[in-house]
């Protein structure tokens, strides 16, 4: 499996493979035209609730984690999107694109881990 996660706002790169948006909200100052994406997987995101609670607080980061698992745990579109972005990474690159500021405290790198962990199962 090969998944990798980056900004939307870092340059394009061709070693990216299929370039997934799985944030729920586009991007400020990006241009559709310009981000070249090959799907935007919303169903993926944080619940709206969720994402306003946490706020990008380190401190939450840990429970939101949690909760963010268990909200993907329990969501149908979200379980069947997640099998699109496993199958679609065997043999190929995907980038998982999100536009958080902070590189370390952000929905995507759970979002990362928790797709590793269910291709496992697959």
């Amino acid at each position: 499996m090969a998944l990798q996660i980056k900004r939307i706002y870092d340059p394009f790169q061709e070693s990216d493979g299929i370039r997934l948006l799985v944030d729920r909200l586009w991007p400020r100052g990006i241009a559709k035209v310009n981000a070249h994406l090959d799907g935007w997987v919303k169903e993926l995101a944080p619940s709206p609730q969720l994402r306003i609670w946490f706020g990008h607080k380190t401190e939450k980061f840990e429970e939101f984690s949690a909760l963010y698992q268990a909200e993907l745990d329990t969501n149908a579109e979200a379980q069947a999107a997640a099998r699109q972005v496993i199958l679609q990474s065997k043999g190929n690159m995907v980038t998982l694109l999100y536009g958080a500021k902070d590189p370390q405290v952000n929905h995507a790198i759970i979002l990362k881990e928790y797709l590793e962990s269910k291709s496992l199962i697959l």
